[in-house]
Formats: C-alpha cells, sequence, structure tokens
C-alpha cells in the first residue's frame, strides 16, 4: 500500500499488512519511492515515521526541480565520477547542515581516523559491494570496535547513497553488503537494585541526573538542562534544550531544530525526585542545575564524570562489568521494551533520529504508551 502526494513528487509507503490507519503505530519503517536528479526510480527505506518521508520526497522533489536542465546524466557522471572520495565526502558534508555540533565532531572523526584514510584516494566511479566488503573486513581486521564499526559505515553509506542518486553508479554499490552488527552486549545494563545501589552513592546532583536518564529516557546533557516549568503534565516532562559540552551553553537538541521538542513519559517517582531536589536546593528561572561556583553558568560536564569516576573506583557498589553512564539511558530503554512498549514509541523518547538506531542497539530486548510507563518505575524511594 502507497500513498501519493504531489504529481511528480513520489510516494510514501509501508511493506507489512497494517492499515494505513495503523501505520503510525506500527514498528515498519516507512519507504519512498521518487525519481532522483538523473531520472532514475529510487527506493529509500528507514524513516520512522510518515513526516520524515514526506520531508526526504520534498527535499529530493526541490533538488530535482532545481537541477540544472542544461546537465545531462553522463555529464554528471564524468564529474562526480572522476571525484575523489575525499573530495566528494567535503562536498557532500557541507550540506549537513542539521547536525548539532557535537554529532559534526563525531562525523569529522569517524572520517578522518576510519574512512578517509581507507577510501579517499579512490575514484567515486570505483566504489561497488566489492570496495565496501573489504572496508568493512579492514576494521574488523584492525580490531576496530564494533560500535564504531557500524558507525563508520553509515557515513560511507550515505555518503555513497548521495552519490548514487546522481547517477554516478548504476547499481546501488551497496547491494549485497552485510552492514557491522552492533554488539548488544555492549549495551551493559544495570538491574533495578543495582541502579538503586548506584544512584544511592552519589550527591543529590548525581542522584537528580541518574533518576532523569534511567527513568525518562533523557541524554547527560539533557538532564543537566532540567527545568521545574518543562513539566508539562503530572506524567509528561518536555525535553527543550540541552547543556552543550563544548559551548557549555543551553543549545538545541540532538537530530533537532531550534525550537523543536520532545515529550517523554515522567513517572511518579522521578516528578517526586525534581521536586524534591528543587525544594532543598532551589531552582534559577526554573532550572534545577547550575555551576557550583557560579550559577549565572551552566552545569559542568565534569562534575557528574568525575563523581562516577570516584564511586567506580571505589569498588563499593555492585556496578556491572564495562557500564558506562549511557547504561543509565539503556536502563530506561530495556524498561519500556520489558513492558512491551512499542519500539517506535521508545526511539521517539530517546530522542534518536531512526528507528534503525534503537533496533540496532535494543532489538535482543524486543519480546501507547507514557501512561503506561509511568508505573513501571517504582525502586525504592530514599530521598
Amino acid at each position: 500500500m502507497s500513498k501519493a502526494l504531489l504529481r511528480g513528487m513520489g510516494t510514501f509507503f509501508k511493506e507489512c499488512s497494517h492499515p494505513e490507519s495503523r501505520w503510525s503505530k506500527c514498528p515498519h519503517p516507512y519507504k519512498i519511492r521518487y525519481r532522483n536528479v538523473a531520472g532514475k526510480q529510487t527506493v529509500e527505506s528507514g524513516f520512522a515515521n510518515q513526516d520524515n518521508a514526506i520531508e526526504r520526497l520534498v527535499e529530493m522533489y526541490k533538488a530535482r526541480k532545481g537541477a540544472p536542465r542544461s546537465q545531462s546524466k553522463a555529464e554528471r557522471i564524468q564529474k562526480y565520477g572522476s571525484m575523489r572520495f575525499e573530495e566528494y565526502a567535503a562536498e557532500w558534508k557541507t550540506g549537513q547542515r542539521d547536525l548539532a555540533a557535537s554529532s559534526m565532531r563525531h562525523l569529522d572523526s569517524l572520517l578522518s581516523n576510519h574512512v578517509l584514510p581507507a577510501l579517499g584516494s579512490r575514484r567515486m566511479d570505483s566504489f561497488d559491494h566489492k570496495v565496501v566488503d573489504r572496508f568493512i573486513q579492514a576494521m574488523e581486521r584492525n580490531g576496530v570496535g564494533l560500535a564504531t564499526q557500524a558507525n563508520a559505515y553509515d557515513k560511507l553509506k550515505a555518503i555513497l547513497l548521495d552519490a548514487h542518486r546522481l547517477g554516478i553508479f548504476e547499481e546501488n554499490p551497496l547491494e549485497g553488503v552485510k552492514p557491522p552488527q552492533y554488539d548488544s552486549a555492549r549495551a551493559v545494563i544495570p538491574s533495578v537494585a543495582q541502579l538503586q545501589e548506584i544512584r544511592s552513592a552519589g550527591d543529590d546532583v548525581f542522584r537528580l541526573i541518574v533518576d532523569l536518564m534511567s527513568g525518562c529516557g533523557m541524554r547527560n546533557g539533557e538532564a543537566a538542562a532540567v527545568n521545574v516549568n518543562n513539566i508539562v503534565a503530572d506524567d509528561i516532562y518536555r525535553v527543550s534544550e540541552q547543556v552543550n559540552q563544548k559551548t557549555r551553553q543551553y543549545g538545541r537538541l540532538k537530530h533537532r531544530k531550534v525550537g523543536e521538542y520532545r515529550d517523554v513519559p515522567l513517572p511518579v517517582r522521578i516528578k517526586e525526585t525534581i521536586e524534591w531536589y528543587a525544594g532543598r536546593h532551589g531552582t534559577t528561572d526554573g532550572c534545577l542545575l547550575k555551576h557550583p561556583m557560579d550559577p549565572a553558568r551552566t552545569f559542568p560536564y565534569y562534575y557528574l564524570s568525575n563523581q562516577w569516576q570516584r564511586i567506580k573506583r571505589s569498588e563499593e557498589i555492585d556496578i556491572p562489568e564495562g557500564m558506562v553512564m549511557y547504561g543509565f539511558r539503556h536502563f530506561f530503554a530495556s524498561n519500556c521494551l520489558s513492558k512491551r512498549i512499542p519500539i517506535t514509541d521508545v526511539a521517539e523518547w530517546m530522542g534518536h533520529n531512526s528507528i534503525d538506531v534503537t533496533f540496532k542497539i535494543y532489538r535482543h530486548l524486543m519480546p501507547g504508551s507514557i501512561g503506561r510507563l509511568r508505573l513501571t518505575c517504582r525502586y525504592t524511594k530514599t530521598v
């Protein structure tokens, strides 16, 4: 089943048995079909929601309409096919204007440390599935971690698909490639008892942030920007900004534009923690966390990191081997999926830009829903 938009724009659809009225709730990703700037019919998948699918169709429709008519497919192939990958990647990167500063740094790191050293000098028209396979195999031989392998492949994939849309390749150079699989064992998740013990080992700030990450699925930068004014309902918190670790200023959310937000479940237990902290320490314009030496400045990330390292070094707390602070966010996802909450909801609450990311990390945990989740976070009250 598919749905057409304006004439010539293309269609979005799902390849599943659910009727269109259930598309927004079913876990299957959206697909789109359109003609690229070279006039070739193209299918893309992996869109978490209808808005993302339509946005992509509009983007490609504008690109096709805006492409110079005097430039033939042969001219595009000649121009970009002979271009070195490093040069093409640099041009592609300038178009990634929606990336936050931290995401751009991550992209630069993956390109400079993994992709460009292996493929930078290669001509664009020389890529095929064998070249991509050899790149993945080289990362495996060099002992690159599975998470990094997956991230590096995702960036290479995005660049090559962009070139494919220009018509550089007759066939998709990724067709038949088996991508690296993120090792789910690396997502180390504490038990409820371990989480309770860990959160009680730090000070009030540490306890608040652990509760926000494990109970609401916030990133640590989002938890650092917690504000009582963002409690928009008894069971809903609106995540609208984060503390940027580089600029140390409040900034837009990851994978979101300025002014965009996401609403996440607010379990009773976490709401009580927020109110308890505000009652004990007060707020500044609604903000709970500020720099301990200067309330005019944002909360410093190192303050949290130092406590976490101190707690780990003490060896007095039962912390799962290999767990990092992100394990508190993993706990949130695990808790949701164990209660059979749809993975589409979990992906939205965690702020992932694609359901594929959520599925890649948490597929081993899978067996509407804010109201269901607010009853699941019920560990012992100690504050």
